[in-house]
């Protein structure tokens, strides 16, 4: 009697809690996994989100200062200094860029495109600096919205399957006797969809913001490649 009271008793069958608590330990633990994938993937959307943004606003704030007409040297100078070098992006690769430039236009006997050379190679490394913090966390996202359905799923057949195999230690077999073993498995689906589907939209978004920003970046790359080609030319037809 006391059984069909408690099924009988929608708030406490209902109850998120109550079903998690009721539930085999095969599905607390794939429940429990799925839960701390959610914390962590929301975690890293905001700090993915806030890196980004400044990563944009960094980039914005970089190429009004690059192409209000200034000398490149105090550029340098105002963007190699230790706080501006902190906040990375573009002017991390004109600052790795313009040190090699200035490296290699004093050296005697040295060819034009040597020194082009030179100066793209150091900007290709920087941005490969900049694409791996860019694209950091991504996989996990990927990873969490990919699987998250299917262990969620793998938790709630493992529960069905308990649920079922309990009805063989029963005289009369009845709904009641097996939806709350039901639903308490498929609350494992549920916190796999919940998991999942923040991931999914966070890692399309976000990857669509990374190529832009990157695409930002070598087109920055082309330009000031060919500012420094233009110069070296002066140089070489000066010294001639």
């Amino acid at each position: 009697m006391d059984t069909v009271v408690e099924l009988a008793n929608p708030e406490q069958s209902l109850s998120i809690l109550h079903m998690i608590t009721q539930a085999t330990l095969v599905v607390q633990l794939v429940m429990g996994m799925l839960m701390l994938a959610s914390v962590v993937s929301w975690a890293l959307i905001f700090q993915k989100w806030k890196m980004i943004r400044e990563a944009r606003r960094s980039a914005d704030e970089f190429e009004d200062s690059f192409w209000s007409g200034g000398d490149l040297s105090k550029l340098y100078s105002e963007w190699g200094g230790k706080e501006a070098s902190e906040d990375g992006g573009m002017s991390s690769i004109f600052i790795a860029g313009y040190r090699e430039y200035s490296r290699l236009y004093n050296q005697e006997d040295i060819k034009r495109s040597e020194i082009t050379d030179g100066v793209q190679r150091a900007m290709r490394v920087a941005l490969a600096q900049e694409i791996e913090d860019l694209e950091g966390g991504l996989s996990f996202l990927a990873t969490v919205g990919s699987t998250s359905p299917y262990v969620g799923l793998f938790g709630t057949v493992w529960g069905i399957m308990n649920s079922f195999r309990s009805l063989g230690v029963l005289k009369q077999a009845t709904i009641a006797s097996v939806a709350p073993g039901v639903s308490d498995a498929l609350v494992a689906t549920a916190m796999g969809l919940f998991a999942a589907i923040p991931a999914v939209i966070a890692y399309n978004r976000f990857s669509n913001q990374v190529e832009r920003l990157i695409m930002r970046y070598e087109m920055f790359m082309e330009e000031f490649t060919s500012i420094v080609s233009r110069q070296s030319y002066r140089k070489k037809s000066a010294d001639v």
